[in-house]
């Protein structure tokens, strides 16, 4: 509702403004000083003017009021049916050309043929010592003056629509799911815009002055200089109008140009974020487009995040049917490092990542022999060596692999997680926050699980035993923040169940 409020203020304020400029200022000054007229004859025209400007202000009110109705019933209602909003989507789009029309109109009508009848009747009672012939003339330049309003306000109106656009697109989603579009049709194209505006921008000038010339020398004879300061004033108003309608036309086809361009950047930065459909000319059609390539790139991101997850599956089922004994470490680690990072407040895309790395943290594990991997005594010195080569032959594993170039915390989580606290880990002896924040979450989660995983050479220690070891460790083998979370947590859970 604030936005329609806001809109329609927005309208109200453009329409007034615009109509005492036009009325006011350039009316005002092609009468009062084009023609020659005593005092008296003055303060009739004003009247004359005065009283047509409110007969046009209050048949322009109602038919501003007949136009608003179907936008007002969308934004009264809280309930809305799918229908109902793509058809006030569709009228948003065609409400530049109804202003302009609602301009020509009753506008033109409502100011014009009051002031013809008004002027006619005082001549008649001799109250005006005018020509009918200039009657003609200030009707064409009622025209004239409308159709350049018409135009400034077309534009205008396409301007203060695209909040509400905005707004009809916003309820579509949040009620029905689904977002407005025109599919891309026209209401008017850009053809059409430049080739009135132009008309407008380039003809009005030169009309206005032909007009008001036409009506000053056929008036009174005046001295050269005296013409040409009054042509100058007639001459800036005209440009005045057209300048500001030119920047009008300007910012029209700017603004989807900026906004695309804007779109474009940032889906080659990864967000794939559709565009506002806020345009009802050959921009619509650019904007339809852009937006159905969003949505094929979604689809086949979608497409390749299930393949790549089938993938990691795989991995790690191939990985850990190994060892019997340590079948399904990886998805149990996985899963850990998860609740761990959830509760320190990593966001989703940092959650997805911690994953991916730590179901592949001992991928690097395919590259020790067998005899070494699932030996059951004590490993000799050479054999521990060819273990702890295990997350630098992970790192280098995963860098083979196309996609994981621009995913380095994956790749830290999988070299890292070995790493201890105090610095006596390896493969780098890293210490503190200088190691990667993933390998400090997965050094707790592999560590718990090993710790509660059955061996062939020892059964599973008790998990309260194991998180009292963790809790013990904090600060010389683990980060003492992820250790604590992840005792905490598993404490707590214990406590619910009992």
């Amino acid at each position: 509702m604030n936005e329609y409020r806001r809109f329609r203020q927005q309208l109200l304020k453009n329409y007034l403004i615009g109509s005492s400029l036009a009325v006011g200022v350039v009316g005002g000054v092609f009468i009062f000083f084009t023609l020659t007229l005593t005092r008296t004859e003055y303060l009739y025209m004003l009247g004359i003017l005065g009283t047509s400007f409110i007969i046009m202000m209050i048949l322009e009110f109602l038919r501003f009021s007949k136009d608003m109705k179907p936008i007002s019933d969308v934004f009264t209602k809280e309930i809305h049916e799918f229908a109902g909003l793509q058809r006030v989507f569709d009228y948003l789009h065609e409400f530049p050309l109804v202003t302009f029309k609602r301009i020509m109109g009753p506008h033109l009508l409502g100011l014009s043929i009051p002031a013809m009848v008004l002027t006619i009747l005082a001549i008649k009672l001799q109250l005006l010592h005018l020509h009918y012939y200039y009657i003609l003339l200030a009707m064409a330049g009622a025209t004239l003056v409308a159709g350049m309003h018409g135009i400034i306000e077309f534009f205008l109106a396409i301007k203060a629509v695209q909040p509400l656009l905005k707004k009809v697109e916003k309820i579509a989603i949040n009620q029905f799911g689904e977002k407005q579009t025109l599919k891309g049709k026209m209401v008017l194209s850009i053809k059409r815009k430049f080739q009135f505006s132009f008309l407008y921008i380039s003809v009005f000038p030169i009309l206005l002055f032909g007009l008001a010339t036409q009506v000053k020398l056929g008036i009174t004879e005046n001295s050269s200089q005296s013409f040409w300061s009054w042509a100058a004033v007639i001459i800036v108003l005209g440009l005045i109008f057209a300048y500001y309608g030119a920047k009008l036309l300007f910012l029209d086809v700017h603004q989807p140009i900026v906004q695309l361009r804007k779109s474009m950047r940032e889906v080659q930065e990864g967000s794939l974020v559709k565009t506002d459909a806020l345009y009802s000319d050959e921009f619509a059609g650019l904007v339809n487009g852009f937006n159905h390539m969003v949505d094929a790139i979604q689809s086949r991101d979608e497409k390749n995040k299930a393949m790549f997850a089938s993938f990691l599956e795989s991995m790690t089922a191939a990985l850990d049917a190994r060892d019997q004994y340590t079948f399904g470490h990886s998805t149990r680690v996985a899963a850990y490092s998860l609740e761990i990072g959830e509760k320190a407040g990593l966001d989703e895309e940092e959650l997805r990542l911690l994953k991916t790395s730590a179901l592949l943290h001992d991928i690097g594990k395919i590259g020790v022999a067998d005899r070494i991997l699932l030996k059951d005594g004590k490993l000799t010195d050479e054999e521990y060596a060819a273990i702890k080569r295990h997350p630098e032959i992970g790192r280098n594993i995963i860098k083979q692999v196309q996609g994981f170039s621009d995913l380095q915390p994956v790749v830290e989580g999988v070299l890292y997680h070995h790493e201890r606290y105090d610095g006596k880990g390896y493969p780098e002896g890293l210490s503190g926050e200088n190691i990667p924040q993933f390998g400090r979450i997965i050094a707790v989660a592999d560590a718990f699980d090993a710790m509660t995983s059955n061996r062939p050479y020892r059964s599973g220690m008790p998990v309260d035993k194991a998180l009292t070891i963790i809790h013990e460790g904090k600060g010389t083998q683990w980060d003492p923040l992820f250790a604590e979370i992840f005792v905490e947590l598993k404490r707590g859970m214990a406590r619910n169940l009992a």
